[in-house]
This record gives structure tokens, sequence and C-alpha cells, in this order.
């Protein structure tokens, strides 16, 4: 079936298409008369207005493009809800690409949206990316950093304290009487990581008597937590931590599998295991996990409403929105027997 045009509305009323426009876009321009009949037609017909075709052809796109790190981890998809819920309510649609924690793929999306002429652009970074989204603003399109703090203030972002949170990480781990934490985390390239790492270190300064060794991991994956489980398992008895600190619930999660499919180390008797982003997936585990939580559906919306506002104002000056990560303490970080 073919769809019906505004022609066809215009021809159903009796009017002309300029006056079909203007009840569409300019009401207060046509008669009450001439207002009902279009409207009448517009019932009868299905008409359906191309919102997207109107905005190009007043030179506002309406769609948004936003690149995440890892679009297999729960945590960005519940971001990207967040600004795909915020985006709806607006008119506009999100393009959605998945870096996976490689530069080139993360350079090829954002070249990619600009093609497409994105009114803006959301970003959750893993390389550099900064020339390529300073090049763009002065292309007239903004960019909104998510899960990164803006250094410099050179652009808008919005994120969680990572410092503060791997600080109550530890600070938990060390309340509970845990002394020798294991960091799983990496690449430490990744701003996240090494942020939470850095938090964790204050802690076990603060606390005394507390050591921090760092257990690398080449990605922020379930198959890479549990590697790591499994080389801590190698190590004999008493060289091995008596808590894990993970840099995301998705090596945690690893981290735990493997633990429980080995079995000589129980969790939280011998070791507790703490991770970070609380996605669903962490209350639902075999040993529900103590995790730090983000607000990743608020921290979606938030970002979207900047660029947005960005936008329309490209005079705004950057802002950087920072959101402090909660405590969520389940089985997994109980005291050691």
């Amino acid at each position: 079936m073919a769809s019906v045009s505004i022609r066809d509305v215009a021809h159903r009323a009796g009017v002309s298409v300029g006056t079909v426009s203007n009840v569409l876009n300019r009401p207060d321009a046509v008669s009450p008369e001439s207002a009902m009949r279009v409207q009448e037609a517009i019932d009868a017909l299905g008409y359906v207005r191309n919102e997207a075709a109107r905005k190009l052809r007043q030179g506002i796109s309406a769609t948004v493009g936003f690149v995440v790190l890892d679009g297999q981890n729960p945590y960005y998809n519940d971001v990207v809800r967040g600004a795909s819920d915020e985006a709806t309510q607006r008119g506009i649609a999100i393009l959605f690409g998945d870096s996976a924690e490689e530069p080139v793929r993360e350079r090829m999306y954002i070249d990619l949206f600009e093609e497409h002429q994105v009114r803006g652009l959301l970003v959750a970074p893993f390389g550099d990316v900064f020339s390529r989204l300073e090049r763009l603003r002065e292309r007239g399109v903004p960019a909104v950093l998510v899960g990164r703090y803006s250094g410099q203030n050179r652009f808008s972002s919005v994120s969680v304290d990572n410092i503060s949170g791997g600080r109550m990480a530890v600070e938990h781990l060390v309340d509970v009487g845990r002394r020798r934490i294991a960091f799983v985390g990496g690449p430490l390239e990744l701003r996240e990581v090494t942020d939470r790492l850095a938090g964790a270190r204050i802690a076990a300064e603060d606390a005394g008597n507390v050591g921090i060794e760092v257990v690398p991991t080449n990605a922020t994956t379930v198959e890479e937590g549990a590697a790591a489980g499994l080389r801590l398992l190698d190590r004999p008895a008493r060289e091995r931590p008596d808590a894990i600190f993970a840099a995301n619930d998705l090596l945690a999660l690893g981290v735990l599998q493997a633990l429980v499919e080995d079995g000589r180390m129980r969790v939280p008797e011998e070791i507790a295991l703490i991770g970070f982003d609380d996605i669903a997936f962490a209350a639902a585990a075999a040993v529900p996990l103590t995790s730090l939580r983000q607000p990743s559906s608020t921290i979606g919306k938030t970002a979207l409403r900047i660029l947005l506002e960005e936008a329309d104002d490209p005079g705004l000056i950057p802002r950087q929105t920072v959101f402090q990560p909660e405590l969520i303490v389940r089985r997994s970080t109980g005291r050691p027997t």
C-alpha cells in the first residue's frame, strides 16, 4: 500500500498543499474551518508526517550517534536505553556503534556518523578521539563524553566518580577483614580502569597494612576475568589474595566462575569478591555479587539532554556531570572464616 502524501491530504480536504503545511507547522496561520477540514482528511487517510524529512529540510538532523566501549556489557546497554528513552521523547533516533575496545573501530564509527550528518555524538571513548571530536565541533556537530571525565574541560561529560568508587570498594573489603587485595582489570590504557585502581590504592594506603596487587587483563570481559581467576588459583595457597576487586562486573563474574568451578577457594569464606557497575546479573550470580552501582539509565538520559542543548546553542561552556556510585553489599564479600 502506497504511503499517503501531503498532496493526498490537500486533495481530500479541498485545500492547497500550502494550507496543509501550515496546519502541520504554523496552525495559527490557518482559519479554524480549514484546520478542521485538514485534520479530518488526515484522520480519514491515516497520514503520518515524515518528521525526519522535515527536520532535514530545516537543516536539523533527527539522529544522534552513540559510540559505546563494549556493546556486550549490560551496563552500556542500560546507558544506551536511557539515552534512547530521552531521544524518543524528543523525536530523535539514535544510531549505535560498538567500538569493542578497538581504536580503529572507534574512529571508523565516528567518521561514519559524521558522514551521516548526525546532530551530535555521544562517545564512551577508548582511544584518543579528541582531535576528531574537535574537528566535528568546528563543523557544528557537538560531542559529549559518556563514562569518561573530560580533562581540561574540552568537552562536556557525564560520568561516575570512579576514584571514589575504587576507594569505596577497598574500604568495604578492609571493613570485612581483608588485607591482601588483588585488583583485576585492564587494559590499563582505559581511563575508567586506572581511576578505579587509583581509588583502591588510596584506600589501601589510608588503611595501612593493606596490599594492592594488579592482575592485568586484556579486556573487561567474562572470559578475561575467568583467565585471571585461573592464574590466581595456580599460585601456592599462601600466595593467593584474600580479596579481589574487579574493575567491572563482567570481570568479577568471570573470576567467580573460575573459583566456583575449581572449588579450591570458596567465596566468600576464603576470598571476597567485589565488582563495579551492578549489572542485573550481579544479584543473580551463583554467589550474589557485591558491586558499586552506577546510575546507568540516568547517565544516558543526562548525556543526551546536554548534547541537544549544545546542538541548539554551540556557545555553551562544556560542563562535567559526575554521579556518585553506590555500594551494594551482597554475599560475595562476607567475612573470612
